[in-house]
């Protein structure tokens, strides 16, 4: 990548997470007070009465499966709400007729998704730290895990974002698609405790193989293979990827 490029990325990267602090009130302290909800609730209240999940208390099971879905949820509403938004005050456009190519724009709105994601994600870790001991046995899976997730759904995000028309185009996927995925994808529960039907239902869930690959890392167990949950993954990456540089090349929703 060639040093103009490496500074318009750069340049991208920086306003993303500008905003992001900028207006942190709606960014980062939202999500912290949603999760100490659940870690109060769902971790303390209802699960003294659950008892263990999986050979661990059932605070300790629900940890990495919040602190993934609040990964997902802000690296997804990061870029579907920053892209779109320069598509609707139309500053979009300069951007286009830059000598840019794709990869760079694409890669800055998403590198600002991800950003976000990990920062709300150490936020909700360090306030899980407040209810239970958390342990890292295997950091580098962990790592790995939480950055492919926001890759993919930042990636999702920006899919969404060009093809959105209007500000309500925003909030119909994670309404009816990405939430309800979330809360199937075995972050209040093991799959294993599903009926068989339902178990195989499970599997056609992205956010099942980030939440196991992401309690591997945290807690040492899964309930599916960790090279599956990271072929999904990288396959769901490189797919979102090449769909949103084709989008870009293509000025899909962009050029009216």
């Amino acid at each position: 990548m060639s040093h103009p490029n490496l500074t318009a990325l750069y340049t991208i990267v920086r306003r993303e997470v500008a905003r992001i602090l900028r207006i942190w009130g709606q960014t980062l302290v939202p999500p912290a007070i949603t999760m100490t909800l659940y870690f109060l609730i769902f971790g303390s209240l209802i699960g003294s009465r659950i008892g263990d999940m999986g050979g661990f208390t059932y605070m300790d099971f629900i940890v990495p499966g919040l602190v993934m879905m609040s990964v997902i949820q802000n690296a997804y509403g990061n870029i579907s709400s920053s892209f779109f938004g320069a598509k609707f005050g139309r500053h979009i456009e300069e951007l286009l007729v830059a000598p840019l190519p794709p990869l760079v724009i694409l890669t800055g709105y998403v590198l600002g998704g991800v950003l976000r994601g990990l920062m709300v994600g150490a936020i909700v870790l360090a306030i899980a730290m407040l209810f239970t001991k958390v342990r890292v046995p295997h950091p580098l899976v962990m790592l790995s895990t939480v950055l492919l997730a926001a890759t993919v759904f930042s990636l999702a995000g920006f899919v969404n974002a060009v093809y959105a028309k209007k500000f309500d185009d925003i909030a119909i996927v994670p309404t009816f698609v990405l939430t309800p995925l979330t809360y199937l994808g075995g972050v209040f529960y093991s799959v294993s405790l599903l009926p068989d039907w339902a178990e195989t239902a499970s599997y056609a869930n992205p956010i099942l193989y980030m939440v196991n690959a992401f309690r591997y890392g945290l807690l040492g167990v899964s309930d599916l293979p960790l090279g599956l949950a990271y072929g999904v993954m990288i396959g769901f990456a490189l797919g979102l990827g090449w769909l949103g540089l084709e989008l870009l090349r293509r000025g899909v929703g962009l050029r009216s």
